[in-house]
């Protein structure tokens, strides 16, 4: 008996210099030509309360996003020596916060064979201008970590992704109810490489 096929769901959030910057269907292109199926998607203004959520307020996430803040200054040279990585991922968040409540949003989940590590890849690096070439970031955004500090804001990653299906499935229940997922009808690209009597 063959296996089911894994079909895994990520939560992509376009945030709102995206909209602002009219580019909402030419990124959305890039995840259709890629086989991905949209099964959920909305525009909407975030709350305060929802982007708390999205990003935790738990000690050792903030800790967490503290010390990666701190590898990227390490590799830029930077003085470290009184860092406080509890303090700085508290700054990072709160950043995260105001941009991602600045403008609407489109919230979408998007599904697939191994479809939260297929969009991160198409999406690159989160520090934009340092990601490949070819990456949705790196095509559209010339921001860096470095510019994003020195001018006190949050980096404009444009795009939020799930990092893992098990966070995958924490975000998307924040963003959509249950009735809002619409996966009950078949693309082509399902019909593809899914099924293998389709070549006969």
């Amino acid at each position: 008996m063959r296996k089911k096929i894994v079909l895994e769901q990520t939560l992509l959030l376009m945030k709102p210099d995206v909209l602002q910057r009219q580019i909402v269907g030419e990124i959305l292109t890039r995840f259709e030509r890629k086989g991905f199926k949209i099964v959920a998607m909305k525009m909407l203004n975030a709350t305060k309360e929802q982007v708390g959520e999205h990003y935790e307020d738990e000690e050792s996430y903030l800790i967490e996003t503290g010390e990666k803040a701190k590898k990227g200054a390490i590799a830029r040279g930077e003085d470290v020596s009184d860092w406080n990585s509890l303090e700085r991922g508290k700054i990072i968040r709160q950043n995260n916060i105001s941009y991602l409540t600045c403008g609407p949003i489109i919230a979408m989940v998007l599904e697939g064979h191994g479809v939260v590590s297929g969009v991160r890849k198409l999406l690159g690096s989160t520090s934009p201008a340092e990601g490949d070439v070819g990456t949705i970031r790196d095509d559209y955004s010339f921001d860096t970590f470095a510019l994003a500090d020195y001018v006190s804001r949050a980096t404009r990653t444009m795009l939020h992704a799930s990092d893992s299906p098990d966070n995958a499935k924490r975000e998307i229940k924040i963003w959509f109810r249950e009735d809002e997922i619409c996966n009950n009808y078949e693309t082509v690209a399902e019909k593809i490489f899914y099924d293998k009597s389709w070549d006969k």
